[in-house]
């Protein structure tokens, strides 16, 4: 596994938030990885063990979640508090833009931000989330979000994770669901717990209520985008993703096979679907260089 830092932030109401910090290449805008609703900094453990060094990767937990504190305020679980966290981490460290790289809620905030920022963002990789949500997907969430569960062991945590998942990652065996369950879980006073702040949910409703969010999306419009879908997804629909695709300029539409929602990164597919789009920033940097 790629060697990190854990490293800290304040929001500017004063929360203490935490990310991996994978040093990279600083003549490059980094790779600035988000996590999905339940989710933290350790899922983007493939993408900054595929390209750490060459680029810095920097993976955040968003408030709430992994590292970072819980919120005194669950009213702030919303992607517009989370935006203004990370211009507040950009500015921190002195990042002008940065390669997003949105997994589901991290995908919303990334587009989110560049509506009101767009500079800030050198590229973005949009994983299975666009601008209309499948109400199946919403379904699906509201069934387990924000619901506290404890397992007694590792082995119960991955038997019941397995066999509530199994249709959104078919192929996985025992090694796979090891190790997903690990990236999402704690170990806590005997306990195996999710790693996140359970009153998230009190947002969710209203949040997969909202309109479709199509001129967030197209905000993107003159930066290298890549769409990721999984190819079981219930909440990006393989129409969404066509419609993404020919919506603004310089977009490539991966579908990754055997797959529901989301990729994660585990993938060749979608790893691979990354290194061309960080290829894409590359050019297009050099391009615009006198």
């Amino acid at each position: 596994m790629a060697e990190w830092t854990d490293r800290y932030w304040n929001s500017a109401d004063g929360v203490k938030l935490h990310y991996r910090d994978h040093e990279g290449n600083r003549d490059r805008p980094p790779i600035l990885c988000i996590p999905g609703l339940t989710r933290n900094a350790r899922d983007f453990e493939p993408v900054a063990d595929r390209f750490a060094g060459d680029w810095r990767v920097i993976s955040i937990d968003l408030r709430g979640r992994g590292g970072s504190a819980f919120d005194p305020d669950p009213a702030n679980y919303k992607p517009m508090v989370y935006v203004a966290d990370i211009l507040k981490i950009l500015d921190q460290l002195g990042i002008a833009d940065a390669v997003f790289v949105g997994t589901s809620l991290g995908g919303i905030c990334t587009m989110a931000l560049a509506l009101g920022d767009r500079e800030r963002i050198a590229g973005a990789l949009l994983n299975d989330i666009g601008p209309v949500v499948d109400l199946a997907g919403i379904e699906r969430i509201a069934d387990y979000v924000g619901k506290p569960t404890t397992f007694a062991s590792w082995d119960e945590a991955i038997d019941q994770v397995a066999a509530r998942n199994d249709d959104v990652y078919p192929d996985y065996g025992r090694d796979e669901w090891d190790r997903f369950v690990r990236r999402m879980a704690v170990e806590a006073n005997g306990e195996i717990r999710f790693d996140y702040d359970m009153r998230i949910a009190g947002n969710f409703e209203s949040a997969a209520a909202a309109p479709e969010i199509w001129p967030l999306y197209q905000a993107l419009d003159g930066r290298p985008v890549t769409i990721l879908r999984g190819e079981l997804s219930d909440l990006l629909s393989a129409e969404v993703a066509e419609r993404m695709a020919h919506e603004i300029a310089d977009v490539e539409l991966v579908t990754v096979p055997r797959v529901g929602h989301a990729p994660s990164f585990d993938e060749p597919e979608s790893l691979a679907a990354l290194e061309r789009l960080l290829a894409r920033v590359l050019a297009a940097q050099n391009k615009g260089q006198p």
